[in-house]
């Protein structure tokens, strides 16, 4: 799945057009009001940035892994509230129903969600079930040919936007084999929303607490019709998202890399600029050095995924996703630290863009796997080499 060279490099330029001219420009307003402003979400929609993963024949753009990962890498020059906007449906919220859904699954819902008609969300973590996602605790009660739904979900990005979610319950024994995934809309009885989180940082994106109190599915709404797979979909779903955010990371670091040589030129000490300081030059090139490795990581492996075939896990393709993930959320947070320390007593207040994107990149090495997963995934996978 990919679309021909010319048409994506057009995509491309109006990508970074559109992050140079909307997008940056509205930055201090997402921060100042914690929203993305509607007329941004609707050009984003007329953009087709809602159905970049999707397939053409479902309504979407239809991007190839490492296609994806150029304008992830784009998207990420700015606040990455913007990507949030769009991000579960690119990923985890639309690509279970893709790689693993019925026909009748796929044509009824991906259509919307590429065109941002509907919001998907990914339901997963639970109070007691983040890192070790076998263990939710949310049931899914069989009820002649519906299921009845119980149980509550933590952080689930985007959910006050969500018109459905992608939802994971235990629908039999422990462990992964018992848990199924499940197409709910977000407006059924019984399901309701808990108070919007206060994070840290990415101020603009929308995360909350979703509680199920006896919501009844048709057993039709489990994905692919067959109870019992939702985990290994959810684990397929995560290789490419670990990609996606491997690129937006690369992003982030080349704009918070920008600012600091940007500052670095401007800011004079001792009658010369910091920037000729020999300190400071080694910041800056640790920063470029990793962004280099950490880029050039992403492009690999998402020219591994794309070669293997459509839908199915590959376990090199997943630890080397893992590999990517791990690498390039640790080297953006650490390419933010040095932007901080170039900048001074100015990166810590927050007339300057790398207060903000100091905050912003820390959650990038907790969602969709810690750093601490992905070394696990890592470590078994060099285990399990014959």
């Amino acid at each position: 799945m990919a679309i021909d060279s010319e048409s994506f490099e057009l995509l491309l330029a109006s990508v970074q057009r559109f992050v140079r001219e909307r997008l940056i420009p509205a930055e201090d307003v997402v921060e100042r009001t914690d929203d993305v402003p509607d007329d941004i979400v609707e050009d984003m929609k007329a953009m087709g940035l809602f159905g970049l993963s999707i397939p053409e024949e479902y309504g979407g753009i239809g991007l190839s892994m490492s296609q994806e990962c150029r304008v992830a890498y784009e998207i990420g020059h700015t606040a990455l509230a913007f990507r949030s906007v769009f991000g579960t449906n690119v990923g985890i919220g639309s690509q279970g129903i893709l790689m693993d859904g019925t026909e009748q699954q796929k044509r009824a819902i991906l259509p919307r969600v590429a065109t941002g008609e509907l919001i998907m969300s990914f339901a997963l973590t639970e109070p007691d079930a983040g890192s070790d996602s076998a263990a939710i605790k949310t049931r899914g009660e069989r009820d002649g040919d519906d299921y009845i739904l119980n149980g509550s979900k933590r952080f689930i990005t985007n959910a006050p936007r969500a018109g459905a979610f992608t939802l994971m319950a235990r629908t039999d024994g422990p462990g992964a084999g018992g848990i199924s995934s499940f197409i709910v809309p977000a407006d059924l009885p019984g399901l309701s929303l808990g108070k919007p989180d206060k994070k840290m940082g990415q101020r603009g994106t929308k995360t909350c607490d979703v509680i199920l109190e006896n919501v009844r599915v048709p057993a039709t709404s489990i994905i692919g019709g067959k109870p019992g797979q939702g985990f290994k979909t959810a684990m397929k779903v995560l290789d490419r998202g670990r990609l996606h955010i491997s690129a937006v990371a690369c992003g982030m670091a080349q704009r918070i890399l920008d600012e600091a040589v940007r500052y670095a030129r401007e800011r004079k000490q001792f009658g010369k600029r910091i920037g000729d300081f020999q300190l400071v030059q080694a910041m800056l090139a640790d920063s470029q050095a990793e962004l280099y490795a950490g880029w050039s990581m992403v492009q690999d492996c998402a020219l591994h995924y794309d070669a293997k075939p459509a839908g199915q896990s590959d376990p090199d393709v997943s630890m080397r996703a893992s590999c990517c993930k791990l690498f390039c959320t640790e080297m953006v947070g650490r390419v933010a630290d040095r932007g901080v320390q170039v900048h001074g007593g100015s990166g810590y207040i927050n007339e300057f863009p790398v207060e903000r994107f100091y905050r912003d990149v820390r959650l990038l090495r907790l969602y969709e796997g810690t750093t601490q997963i992905q070394q696990l995934i890592i470590g078994r996978a060099l285990m399990d080499r014959d």
